[in-house]
């Protein structure tokens, strides 16, 4: 039986100022096999994963990583207090709201809208496919951004902060965020696309990632857009090709946490 993670059975890591490859190979590795875990996700170290995971739908999974910013309780009482099984069961905001808060950018309005958007598209999968074509993860956001718009009749700027605007400089944390969870399947994430490489999947770069990187000498671009997850994503390619969106939800605890100065 796994033993449950807690803030405090989690110890702070020693890290020197300037730690080698090896070092850095060694510490990724060890803290991916740490949070790999379904235990990972709980009441004491609560993220917005835990949501998506009680659904099959990639569109609730969606709807998950899209209001996936802000504090992490709040986040997670707002989704709480959705309906996302009508989501899941494509149940239309006609005969149930999808809820009835409001969400820091967004308005009561703007939150039905973007969910009676994503009752309307068919599959989201093959939506992304036909801007993935093989390697180009940023053309299957782009497919989807569309994808949504096409079907919102009033874009507004609460819209375009939840939405992202295409082919901007913004990180696109948490469309990466939605991609690593349905393309990589371990014991965190969901692994439901199957058509899409994890070689390609671009890492979900937030503020805690960033600053983590950034300590460990992962990422020297001191600017927090699309080019420092370039980079950071070609780094982590470094110590594995195949896989190097793996190491993020480690990245992410131990910034969020702080167990590193």
């Amino acid at each position: 039986m796994e033993s449950r993670l807690t803030k405090q059975t989690l110890q702070r890591l020693k890290v020197p100022k300037n730690p080698s490859q090896k070092f850095l190979y060694h510490l990724l590795e060890e803290q991916y096999q740490l949070f790999n875990s379904q235990e990972a996700i709980n009441e004491d170290l609560p993220d917005p994963l835990g949501i998506a995971r009680q659904f099959k739908s990639d569109k609730v999974a969606l709807f998950c990583a899209l209001f996936a910013y802000g504090n992490v309780q709040s986040i997670l009482r707002f989704l709480n207090s959705c309906n996302l099984n009508a989501l899941e069961n494509l149940q239309s905001c006609d005969s149930v709201l999808c809820t009835s808060k409001v969400y820091r950018f967004q308005s009561n309005a703007e939150i039905q809208r973007f969910f009676e958007a994503l009752l309307e598209l068919e599959s989201l999968e093959e939506i992304f496919l036909q801007g993935y074509k093989g390697d180009s993860i940023l053309g299957g956001i782009r497919s989807l951004q569309n994808a949504i718009y096409a079907r919102i009749e009033e874009v507004t700027e609460g819209l375009k902060f939840l939405l992202g605007v295409v082919d901007s400089s913004s990180p696109l944390k948490r469309w990466n965020l939605f991609l690593r969870w349905m393309v990589r399947k371990d014991c965190v994430d969901l692994g439901k696309w199957e058509k899409v490489k994890t070689s390609d999947l671009l890492l979900p770069l937030d503020t805690h990632t960033f600053r983590i990187a950034r300590r460990l000498g992962l990422l020297k671009r001191k600017t927090y857009d699309f080019k420092a997850v370039l980079e950071i994503t070609s780094k982590l390619k470094e110590f594995d090709a195949k896989d190097p969106v793996k190491y993020d939800f480690a990245l992410y605890r131990i910034g969020q946490l702080g167990l590193i100065e």
